[in-house]
């Protein structure tokens, strides 16, 4: 049952990623140093040191902020989509790493973040249909979705 737990959460941190790429990493990062996810003498060990967390904290911010610009390329170029697979597959093996499940969450990030991808370019591009082209009201909503989900993601493995 733990495994299937895991890679649920692993499934969610990935579609994080695809809709913030650099949320995933910073959030797991986080619960790692705050004990949510265990790391100790594990691979990931290194994910929870105070230097770690907060250049991925500023990392974070900077997507944040780089998101509201209008030159900003869509996730589904290949970079951008790419950068959003790592992250998901990386963020997913991280949660995974706390219960010896490092591969299968990796997959499992991998798939997330194809599914967050996807569906959250879609979704904000309904929402700015709706609103007459503006895509701000949609890009806030997804940031607060983003970190809101990862840190809740981060906390419920505490909690396995």
């Amino acid at each position: 049952m733990t495994q299937v737990l895991v890679i649920v959460l692993a499934l969610g941190i990935g579609v994080i990623a695809g809709l913030r790429a650099l949320t995933a990493p910073a959030v797991v990062a986080w619960g790692a140093f705050l004990g949510w996810i265990d790391v100790d003498g594990k691979w990931s060990e290194w994910i929870a040191h105070p230097i770690t967390v907060t250049v991925l904290t500023i990392f974070l911010l900077l997507e944040l902020v780089t998101d509201q610009l209008p030159k900003t390329p869509s996730r589904k170029t290949a970079p951008q989509f790419i950068t959003r697979l790592l992250m998901g597959g990386f963020a997913g093996a991280v949660i995974g790493s706390a219960f010896f499940h490092t591969f299968s969450a990796l997959g499992a990030g991998i798939v997330g973040a194809v599914l967050g991808t996807l569906a959250g370019a879609e979704a904000r591009q309904r929402l700015a249909s709706a609103r007459g082209g503006q895509d701000r009201p949609g890009a806030i909503i997804e940031d607060i979705v983003a970190v809101g989900g990862g840190f809740l993601l981060a906390f419920l493995v505490s909690v396995i």
